[in-house]
């Protein structure tokens, strides 16, 4: 009794969550928006779709005309009573291939798409189902048969945008349903949807900002699907990685062998195996949603005693624009000849990298004062900091699979200070000079 009392909340928290969010808080009134004058010759127009209303004590079906409210009381629609809805889609006569069929369901919703490919994979195996932030509540240890999984279609594809976990329970699922499962930022939360963004919450919706911003991560996966269809040049590129610790590493840009995919109605279908594949990708606070997504890789020569923990800030000079103070911290420390390697997104496609402007800004102010004492007066040991030398910059950038080496524009001077900043301008990244060079 108790679990059928919380399958039943569970499923009105679910169709509450979806009758508000369809219009206005999904935006989907600026999705497609057409004037009032379509609206109406299209309304005007008569639907070959019919919707009956079958009642127990009848056999016949009475029609329910679309915005005629009135024709739910002509055929004695009982809102008290359970509803079961029965969608076919098409009839046989029609032969309409089911391979066409592409289903979008979103939270219970995309489970829902899984039972429907599910039965009709007993005949014919319909085209794509697309699961955006999939229930993850009650469907957790849910076997395959269960929920929505990549045998209920060709192709599936999901979009996880809240599976962070609150005493072992998330709204969204966490582990992979489909042939291809994207994490947007990790997937557990998104950026914009924080409770310190509550204010600005507040300001655009009133007294639903909590609900909103309750919601807001959830919905994501929503406006990310809606966005690779308002912004179809603007395509956001995913890639395989183990977790989003590995991906804020940058450690999972290869796109080799078709490994990448994109996120949204445009993602690419390909027979799959049953195993699932998960993609990272890191997306703006709002629409567009795109990032360039680049990968640095940095060595430092010095004879390290112990760690160093500066803060780095970046120039990027492109082509096509410039992005100033992009801050870099190394939160392990420095230390001698390591190769640290870290991700970087821009929000605006810069064109081909050409140079990089790096700076040490040390956030220990008293550290920089007391480096500043020891070069003015000796002390007969060497300063604190006596400089980094940095090798090279070797850079990856994941949406155009290009790498490039920088090496410093005064081959002369290769040390770095606090407060001091350094100009690194494209080289030949197997250069034998360069490497005598350091040395």
């Amino acid at each position: 009794m108790e679990n059928s009392l919380c399958v039943s909340i569970f499923l009105v928290l679910c169709i509450f969550i979806q009758s508000s969010a369809h219009g206005q808080s999904l935006g989907l009134e600026s999705f497609g928006r057409r004037s009032r004058a379509a609206e109406t010759k299209e309304t005007s127009q008569e639907t070959r779709t019919r919707f009956l209303l079958f009642k127990e004590e009848t056999n016949q079906g009475c029609q329910i005309r679309l915005n005629h409210s009135d024709t739910l009381q002509q055929c004695g629609f009982n809102s008290s009573l359970p509803l079961v809805m029965i969608v076919h889609g098409w009839l046989e006569s029609v032969h309409f291939s089911p391979s066409n069929v592409h289903l979008i369901g979103y939270s219970l919703g995309a489970h829902v798409s899984g039972f429907a490919g599910s039965y009709m994979s007993r005949k014919h195996k319909i085209g794509r189902i697309t699961g955006l932030d999939a229930a993850g509540l009650l469907f957790k240890r849910a076997s395959p048969s269960d929920r929505l999984s990549p045998d209920d279609a060709s192709f599936v594809d999901a979009i996880h945008t809240f599976t962070q976990e609150h005493m072992g329970l998330s709204v969204g699922i966490k582990q992979p349903i489909a042939h291809y499962d994207f994490y947007p930022n990790g997937g557990s939360y998104q950026p914009g949807c924080h409770f310190l963004e509550l204010y600005k919450h507040i300001a655009k919706h009133g007294l639903n900002a909590i609900t909103q911003t309750i919601k807001c991560a959830h919905e994501r996966s929503v406006h990310l699907f809606i966005d690779s269809l308002l912004h179809a040049d603007m395509q956001s590129t995913a890639y395989p990685c183990r977790d989003m610790d590995s991906f804020s590493q940058g450690l999972c840009l290869s796109c080799k062998k078709g490994r990448c995919n994109t996120l949204g109605y445009y993602a690419r279908q390909e027979p799959q195996s049953k195993k699932s594949k998960s993609l990272f990708l890191v997306t703006r606070a709002q629409s567009p949603f795109k990032v360039y997504h680049y990968q640095l890789k940095i060595q430092f020569s010095n004879e390290i005693e112990k760690p160093v923990e500066p803060t780095f800030a970046m120039s990027l000079l492109g082509t096509k624009e410039e992005m100033q103070k992009i801050p870099i911290t190394l939160n392990k420390g420095i230390t001698s000849n390591k190769t640290y390697s870290f991700l970087i997104t821009l929000d605006l496609d810069i064109g081909e990298l050409i140079m990089i402007k790096f700076k040490w800004e040390n956030s220990m102010v008293w550290s920089n004062v007391w480096n500043t004492v020891q070069t003015i007066i000796p002390w007969g040991r060497e300063s604190l900091h006596s400089g980094l030398v940095l090798k090279s910059i070797r850079v990856k950038a994941g949406e155009t699979q290009q790498r490039m080496t920088f090496c410093s524009e005064n081959m002369n001077d290769l040390q770095l200070h606090p407060t001091q900043e350094k100009t690194f301008v494209r080289c030949e990244s197997n250069s034998k000079k360069l490497k005598r060079k350091i040395r």
